[in-house]
């Protein structure tokens, strides 16, 4: 008897899943088979929420404040939102001018749906994180990757930008700090950025600011509405709680734009998910108007961790890694590995195949590059605490030195 078929909708089946929570599965999988293995695949912080914040959520629970808000959140949150825009990015933001959702991505994918048709196109410049071009294809549209290599800092430059824009193209999303490079855009580079973008008034940008608070070696942070206000009408502007103060698994994200298109994703969202956990929205409101020393602290962490860790991984043979500007992430060329066999006998001629033997003969497990569009490379977060992250970059060391030609 032949089971009857039910096909997918087509952009989903098209669309590939995360390579991120793949390997966080294939950590889970091995670790219940009572296997070792250090992670250094998860892009979130190993420090505890804040005191102050989890207490929050709590007072949150006590008070009863468990029913629905608004789709597009609590005032006050929004209201705090809004003096973070207006404060720490220079934004003239009314609180009238901000969603809530469930998370960054819920932002991004909100703005996306709302506004992209078939036949259009998404410039997404290359790495990326993993899931702009499967949000893109979920939405009908073509994301248009351009590649952007260590010669450039891992940065999109004004030409490959003008090149890649067509009478198609749509949204251009900025990653900045980026994820998986660590790669951030300085003022001068947004200002010429926006130059090109300011001859093409069809195309949304999309600032991805979610690691704004990770810049390291005090340089300052800059996002494009800021540095260019003649571009506010065509930009929104996404950032949440999650990595500044480790709230991911309390799933808040917020954004902000041109009217139009914030009355368009609220829309959107009030058939989706209604709107972000009430007791979440508590919790971020306390982040944002409380005590900020959490912030500072952590990211003097992080900086020790990636000096550490890069420079473990230049030492490392076959591998080469760029000193990151931000976030949390250390994104090493692998290609001096290429073409090597491990001690099991595993031939290494791809990013992927590397990532599978550091899990697989190493315990070490890490993402491969070219999830996130450039190959050969390997993603490793360091966000982990030191003893783990020393012994990973030992295992790491002694892997590559393992290998034979």
């Amino acid at each position: 008897m032949n089971a009857t078929v039910h096909p997918l909708n087509r952009h989903l089946a098209a669309a590939k899943p995360s390579a991120t929570y793949q390997v966080m599965d294939r950590v889970a999988a091995r670790r219940a088979a009572g296997g070792t293995v250090i992670s250094l695949s998860a892009g979130e912080p190993d420090f505890d929420t804040p005191a102050h914040v989890r207490e929050a959520g709590i007072a949150a629970i006590r008070a009863g404040h468990t029913r629905y808000t608004q789709v597009a959140g609590l005032r006050a949150l929004r209201e705090a939102i809004a003096a973070k825009f207006q404060n720490e990015n220079g934004l003239p933001v009314r609180w009238q001018d901000t969603l809530i959702a469930n998370g960054g991505k819920q932002i991004i994918f909100n703005a996306l749906a709302a506004t992209l048709n078939e036949g259009d196109e998404v410039i997404v410049p290359a790495p990326y994180w993993v899931s702009y071009p499967e949000i893109v294809q979920l939405c009908g549209a073509r994301a248009v990757t351009v590649p952007c290599n260590a010669a450039s800092g891992f940065k999109l430059s004004p030409d490959r930008l003008q090149a890649a824009i067509t009478p198609r193209t749509r949204w251009l999303i900025l990653n900045s700090p980026s994820n998986p490079s660590g790669a951030v855009y300085s003022r001068g580079e947004l200002l010429a950025l926006a130059e090109v973008l300011r001859a093409h008034p069809q195309v949304l940008v999309l600032a991805d600011d979610i690691y704004e608070h990770l810049i390291f070696d005090g340089a300052a942070f800059f996002t494009l509405a800021q540095v260019e206000p003649r571009l506010r009408d065509r930009v929104l502007t996404m950032n949440g709680v999650s990595k500044a103060y480790a709230m991911t698994g309390w799933r808040i994200g917020f954004g902000t734009g041109p009217g139009w298109l914030v009355e368009a994703m609220e829309k959107l969202q009030g058939q989706q998910t209604s709107g972000a956990s009430t007791i979440s929205q508590h919790a971020a409101l306390a982040a944002l108007t409380g005590p900020q020393d959490f912030i500072a602290q952590s990211r003097a962490v992080f900086q020790r961790r990636r000096d550490a860790v890069v420079a473990a991984l230049n030492q490392a043979p076959g591998l080469q890694c760029q000193v990151p500007q931000g976030a949390f992430y250390a994104f090493a060329s692998c290609e001096g590995l290429m073409g090597s066999t491990t001690p099991a006998g595993t031939l290494l001629g791809s990013d992927e195949d590397v990532v599978n033997a550091l899990l697989d003969e190493a315990g070490v497990a890490t993402v491969h590059g070219s999830a996130f569009g450039l190959g050969p490379y390997v993603r490793l977060a360091y966000a982990l605490d030191d003893a783990s992250l020393h012994t990973a970059c030992q295992a790491i060391q002694a892997f590559c030195r393992s290998l034979s030609r």
